[in-house]
């Protein structure tokens, strides 16, 4: 996964934060998704959304909707988790034919109630409220990262993981934008519920039986997206074990079920606090700064990967390389920067200038030192430098208190890293290569 693709890319310093990171999106984004569950859960039961949690008046905004709920459903995703792989993936398969057509069900019946009306206004918030959302919703592209995870346990990971990853994303992504179309042809925008959107849109067409086939639709549909993300974020913390940045307990694999059960249960446990105090729309925002971050951060690595090889690369390449990515990343966030304090337009045709020459210089003026050996990203550099434009760019649309949280997040990493992490990964490269001199001087 982007752990130790950074790693081998931008070192372990930058693997660890973004490390830090992935672990974090994942906690939140299951947390997130567990707390729906019990919104639909309760609509289901012909309650409103947030009936099953419990108020409590005197803790802080946000924080005072608690969710037992979520937790009972979390232990059961722990429990199917450490089972066995093959288990949940079956279970996934058998899930995923149910959620197809509970996807076609919505769409089908929800257009036959549409109003075109309820597009109007197209766009009520204007350009800021469509990159605001837009940021946000990055929320909905965390499990793709998953399925690199899963390259241990794939037969031919070189063709299967790119097929995976561009399939399952573009396959969703299609079938998410008909899905809000739907959503917003059946409700006007302003009536649309956050915890249960198409349950309540349903009831709200005079449709109230259907609200129960779309919620135990969602349920299936949900309960398939905890259980991924579980096995997902057990592989990944089990990885950054094995490199002693972190206990090497974490790394443990149970001998009877080939499961990662320790890393598996710390994390779950992690998700299911989170989700038990915290709201939606907290998750969201600190979710998609992370994704973000680490998106970027996985694009600055690829044009690394690309362009530079050490004892290949010329001096004189290299600056230029360093140059050029300097002037990207920073031209980025002047324009994410600027669009979020100003409304003229100067500012950002000269932002984005300096973003085209930079990308540009680096297509021309450095030769790539590195090919793809089965399978690689196309349009290098422009790809991935876009890829960092629009995350810089989106991160400037999210709230500062959501900037507040990760920034107290990724200051507790760089504590843990520089009191621990660094020692003990340290010390596991040392140990491995005495052991490796120990192999050889045998021999």
């Amino acid at each position: 996964g982007s752990f130790a693709y950074l790693r081998v890319e931008l070192g372990d310093f930058v693997a660890f934060i973004a490390a830090g990171n992935i672990l974090l999106e994942y906690i939140i984004g299951n947390a997130a998704v567990a707390r729906s569950w019990t919104s639909y859960f309760a609509t289901l039961c012909n309650h409103h959304p947030n009936d099953f949690r419990i108020h409590v008046s005197s803790f802080p905004d946000s924080y005072n909707q608690l969710d037992p709920i979520a937790i009972i459903v979390i232990i059961f995703i722990c429990t199917l988790a450490v089972a066995s792989t093959k288990g949940s993936s079956r279970f996934n398969y058998i899930a995923s034919i149910f959620h197809v057509a509970i996807i076609l069900f919505i769409v089908i019946a929800g257009l036959t109630k549409a109003n075109p009306k309820n597009f109007t206004p197209f766009a009520p918030y204007g350009p800021r409220g469509i990159f605001v959302t837009s940021a946000v919703l990055f929320f909905a592209y965390v499990g793709f990262d998953a399925v690199s995870t899963m390259a241990e346990e794939t037969k031919n990971p070189a063709k299967d993981i790119p097929i995976g990853l561009v399939g399952s994303m573009v396959i969703t992504t299609l079938a998410y934008c008909i899905l809000a179309v739907t959503l917003c042809l059946m409700q006007p925008y302003q009536q649309i519920d956050e915890d249960a959107p198409f349950s309540v849109a349903f009831e709200a067409v005079g449709w109230g039986w259907a609200k129960y086939i779309v919620a135990a639709g969602v349920i299936k549909g949900i309960t398939t997206v905890l259980l991924v993300n579980a096995v997902g974020q057990a592989r990944y913390l089990t990885h950054i074990a094995r490199t002693h940045m972190i206990s090497p307990w974490f790394a443990k694999v149970h001998e009877r079920t080939g499961t990662p059960v320790n890393a598996t249960a710390t994390m779950l446990a992690a998700t299911a606090i989170i989700a038990f105090f915290t709201s939606l729309g907290i998750l969201s925002n600190l979710l998609s700064i992370s994704t973000l971050f680490i998106f970027m951060l996985v694009a600055i690595g690829l044009i690394v990967r690309r362009y530079y090889v050490g004892g290949e690369t010329t001096p004189s390449d290299r600056n230029k390389l360093i140059i050029c990515l300097v002037l990207i990343v920073g031209s980025s966030i002047a324009t994410a920067v600027y669009w979020g304090s100003s409304d003229g337009w100067i500012g950002l045709v000269l932002s984005n200038s300096v973003w085209f020459l930079s990308t540009l210089a680096l297509w021309l003026g450095v030769p790539q030192a590195k090919k793809p050996r089965v399978w690689g990203v196309p349009l290098v550099p422009w790809l991935p430098s876009l890829s960092i434009a629009i995350n810089l760019f989106l991160l400037g649309s999210i709230d500062k208190a959501s900037f507040e949280r990760f920034g107290i997040w990724t200051g507790i990493l760089l504590i843990y890293y520089i009191l621990i992490g660094l020692h003990a990964s340290y010390d596991s490269v040392m140990e491995s290569k005495t052991t490796a001199r120990e192999v050889n001087s045998s021999l």
